[in-house]
């Protein structure tokens, strides 16, 4: 247990400031609630972390990163930046084997590598919220994809990528439910119809009070297509420019 909180307070104290929250699980809590098809390969005690970013990683992350990177390099702003910072996380762990799999990531079978919502839920960092939460269905044959909602951020935050210790067995890790905080039926409706039918307009992510969300700066780059971003950010960075000339 003592190596769980070290190697936390280690990784928290690089990513904590830049907007990033971690969070251990045993690989055996995840591979318990899948198909073996999704099973992460190492045995259940191996240590992990999820890293999810929050509201604040677009200013005291992404952006610092951007001023020091030339557009021309970069093909996916976002997952670029926080691979720089996994990676670093990954260089100052000098005495740790760390593998790291990213959420964009797939399988040669175009399975992801890991699935995200599943690992924020086993870890206690997010509640996944799913159809089968609802006991009154009222989609019938439709299609109905769950999503997680943070005790503090709602839906304003994102699930980015695991840090496994495959070297770092902890038996005895205690598991931490997730907070259920769409607690209604009738939320939980409301929360699964929004995200499935009415993504676009951001709501289903304020479907609890927040202590933060994301500023319009970061909305409107989020809502821009991704083949459009870089031509965002290259007139972002225009107006800068001419703002300090």
């Amino acid at each position: 247990m003592e190596c769980v909180a070290h190697l936390e307070k280690r990784i928290r104290g690089n990513l904590e400031r830049l907007g990033f929250e971690i969070h251990p699980f045993k690989v055996g809590w995840y591979n318990a609630v899948l198909p073996s098809a999704f099973h992460l390969p190492y045995s259940n005690n191996i240590l992990a972390f999820v890293v999810l970013s929050v509201p604040a990683m677009f200013d005291n992350a992404f952006k610092p990163f951007l001023k020091n990177q030339p557009l021309e390099k970069i093909n996916d702003p976002v997952d670029q930046c926080i691979f720089h910072h996994l990676s670093l996380i990954r260089e100052s762990l000098t005495d740790q084997q760390v593998d790291i799999m990213y959420d964009y990531e797939m399988l040669p079978n175009r399975k992801p590598r890991f699935l995200a919502q599943t690992a924020a839920h086993v870890s206690g960092a997010a509640y996944y919220y799913q159809r089968k939460d609802v006991q009154r269905d009222p989609w019938g044959e439709k299609k109905i994809y769950g999503v997680c909602i943070h005790p503090c951020y709602g839906g304003w935050f994102a699930i980015r990528a695991l840090l496994i210790f495959p070297d770092v067995e902890v038996p005895f890790l205690q598991q931490t439910s997730p907070i259920n905080c769409v607690r209604t039926e009738g939320e939980k409706i409301k929360l699964l119809d929004k995200f499935n039918f009415h993504w676009r307009d951001w709501s289903y992510r304020d479907i609890i009070e927040v202590k933060e969300k994301y500023s319009e700066e970061q909305k409107v780059y989020f809502a821009t297509p991704p083949a459009e971003r870089l031509k965002l950010l290259e007139h972002q960075g225009g107006l800068q420019r001419n703002t300090m000339h």
